[in-house]
């Protein structure tokens, strides 16, 4: 049977650490920021595969936007490739564009379904060669076919 797909695209939002390399790189920009930065933005998301062990495939496009709350707009993009197990743990890595370069992503969380709302929370690493950012980032979306 062909795989199913389920569009699982919603709002994000969280909040991003920095260390003092990514800081200063900013900076050097004439961008002045904290050591946390909030986040807000959107998430596509698609899954592409299922398993008949309950795990899936899944294909994130993620858009936030940083530091809002400091008097800032910080671009990010993210496209990421993973999977999901049956009881929503999820692990993903892929690139990432931001003001701080290009880097690989890789993130893991857990989806918490009640009804047909999901509820997914997150955890993200970018490592760069000017430090790591760190995310934690929650939403929510509905299942739609």
């Amino acid at each position: 049977a062909p795989a199913e797909t389920v569009d699982l695209s919603g709002p994000r939002f969280g909040v991003t650490f920095l260390n003092g390399g990514l800081r200063d790189k900013l900076a050097d920009a004439g961008i002045d920021v904290g050591p946390a930065i909030s986040q807000f933005g959107w998430q596509k998301e698609r899954r592409f595969l299922s398993s008949t062990n309950g795990f899936t495939g899944v294909t994130e496009w993620v858009l936030l936007f940083g530091g809002m709350d400091q008097g800032t707009v910080l671009p990010s993009f993210s496209w990421l490739v993973g999977m999901r197990s049956l009881k929503g743990v999820e692990f993903a890595v892929g690139p990432n564009l931001s003001a701080g370069g290009i880097a690989i992503a890789v993130a893991g969380g857990v989806t918490i379904r009640t009804g047909n709302l999901n509820i997914p929370m997150n955890i993200a690493a970018v490592p760069s060669k000017n430090g790591v950012r760190v995310s934690m980032l929650a939403g929510f979306n509905t299942r739609r076919r």
